[in-house]
């Protein structure tokens, strides 16, 4: 597979995921925001960081580059798309996928390790992620899911809620949210299953890091 790794004015996780990636077997190239052809990758992968410092709000500013078309392109013939942490701020605001990612509930900003249950969804990058519940880092202020309540209803109904925070049991509740995300919601995807995003980073559970990460990187093989 090859693999697409934006890099926007402030990102700073490019060269995590280029070695996640690398890592699993898959063939990578660093994208510029400035491109405006996606055509000849099968995943294009956007990662973390503070694109152009957040100005406005996390995200809000990327979606005015060229490459924000062709990101929209890509979506439309079913390429694989991952943003994680800014990566799912920015995938947000181009509404490649629904709600928005707002400040942690303690107006802080949060670094350290979660754990993660995967919930049967649509997506079509975490079917065959073989362990359930996952550990790795976040590290983000704004990485509180909120949606409306038509919206998050959607979301329930169309099987499109991937990951959820939970404890090293498995259990989803209060205590296991890092955030104040809806529902602990970690991570959604769009309505054909080919765009993911989350707020977790598993380019950081890899290699010596952890073994999480190539779990949930196994869509690449």
């Amino acid at each position: 597979m090859k693999v697409g790794i934006v890099r926007f004015l402030g990102t700073n996780c490019d060269y995590d995921c280029e070695f996640a990636a690398q890592y699993i077997g898959a063939k990578t190239r660093f994208v510029w925001h400035e491109e405006t052809n996606l055509k000849e990758f099968d995943c294009i992968i956007l990662p973390g960081g503070f694109s152009y410092g957040d100005y406005l709000r996390a995200g809000a500013l990327a979606k005015f580059t060229k490459l924000a078309s062709a990101l929209i392109e890509f979506d439309k013939y079913g390429g694989y798309i991952l943003g994680i942490c800014n990566g799912f701020q920015i995938l947000c605001e181009l509404h490649l996928l629904d709600g928005a990612l707002i400040t942690n509930v303690n107006l802080r900003f949060i670094h350290k390790q979660v754990h993660i249950k995967l919930i049967p969804s649509i997506c079509k990058l975490t079917q065959n992620i073989e362990k359930k519940i996952l550990q790795m880092p976040i590290a983000h202020k704004e990485g509180n899911f909120y949606c409306d309540e038509t919206t998050l209803k959607k979301l329930n109904d169309e099987n499109r809620i991937v990951f959820k925070y939970c404890d090293k049991d498995g259990n989803v509740d209060i205590g296991s949210n890092p955030n104040g995300s809806l529902e602990n919601i970690a991570g959604i995807c769009n309505k054909k299953g080919n765009v993911l995003g989350l707020m977790p980073h598993p380019e950081r559970a890899i290699s010596f890091l952890g073994q999480d990460g190539e779990y949930f990187f196994s869509f690449l093989r």
